[in-house]
């Protein structure tokens, strides 16, 4: 995979921009994990408890950023432009709002009581497996029903930030 040359940019095809978004945000979700597992350091030998809020914090809302933007944007578009994907759309916002009830669990959690407590480290963690399978399959179907149609959009459809609320990364 090529990486884009700039947020906004439509060198790269839109379909590939998603699929690179939802590369990142598993990377994100992976890291955000594994920094809940026993024995995990936090970087830079800092507060665990703090880092694990700080990450999640930003990795929900990066997440929620996304699917929002994606709600409003490139489902918006899509819709008007290939109306045949409307029960497409309508499955991944539905999708979207289940995940966001998770995202919303996993906030509670981490801003609860002390993460040192092996209760709520493990409550966490089951949280974030849930978030993961169903990350895992939202992005999967979202990258085989819909990429093909992204990439056939009208050139002034809107920037990958506009249409998914997020710029891809850059690697």
């Amino acid at each position: 995979m090529h990486p884009s040359p700039g947020p906004g940019n439509r060198f790269t095809a839109l379909g590939t921009q998603l699929i690179e978004i939802h590369h990142w945000l598993r990377e994100e979700l992976a890291r955000l994990r594994a920094s809940l597992e026993p024995g995990a350091v936090p970087p830079n030998g800092g507060d665990r408890l703090r880092s694990l809020r700080a990450h999640c914090l930003s990795f929900c809302s990066a997440l929620t950023a996304h699917h929002t933007g994606e709600d409003g944007g490139a489902f918006r578009v899509l819709a008007e432009e290939a109306p045949q994907l409307r029960p497409v759309l309508a499955k991944l916002a539905q999708d979207h709002r289940l995940i966001d009830g998770i995202v919303r669990r996993i906030e509670e959690l981490v801003a609860g009581p002390p993460a040192a407590d092996p209760a709520a480290a493990a409550r966490v963690l089951a949280e974030l497996d849930g978030l993961t399978a169903i990350v895992e399959s939202h992005f999967g179907f979202e990258e085989r029903a819909i990429v093909t149609a992204l990439d056939a959009l009208r050139a002034d459809a809107g920037t990958a930030e506009e249409l998914y609320g997020l710029a891809p990364p850059a690697w």
